[in-house]
């Protein structure tokens, strides 16, 4: 359950750096009651809504993933696949290119975490 909740903190950890990515505190000051739950408000609050939630979150299951597998190497898989998820997506719903290099890269990685966790014992 241990390597689930890794995982889990992993993709956690993607949607609390997106959410970071559209926050902008320069806006909360034309945030109102009125605009609260309009599409303008909601641009404002939603993403700092994402990043404490987020970041509770990926915290949490971290430290869960951290109590069965250790530290060095659950903090190594749990960046990695991080940096996986969080290219995915750029690539999938932003519209980023990929580059031979950087597939070749993030096979490496990919290597790297079978590598580590068969090299971890239960």
């Amino acid at each position: 359950m241990a390597w689930f909740y890794l995982i889990l903190a992993a993709a956690l950890e993607a949607c609390w750096m997106f959410s970071l990515k559209f926050l902008s505190f320069s806006k909360f000051k034309t945030l109102s009651f009125e605009n609260f739950a309009q599409s303008e408000g909601l641009n404002i609050w939603l993403p700092l809504a994402g990043y404490i939630f987020f970041g509770a979150t990926n915290t949490y299951y971290f430290s869960l993933a951290m109590k069965n597998i250790p530290t060095t190497i659950a903090f190594t898989i749990w960046t990695a696949v991080s940096i996986m998820f969080i290219k995915i997506v750029e690539v999938t719903f932003f519209q980023n290119k990929i580059s031979f290099t950087e597939l070749f890269f993030l096979g490496l990685i990919i290597i790297g975490i079978v590598g580590l966790k068969m090299a971890t014992k239960p």
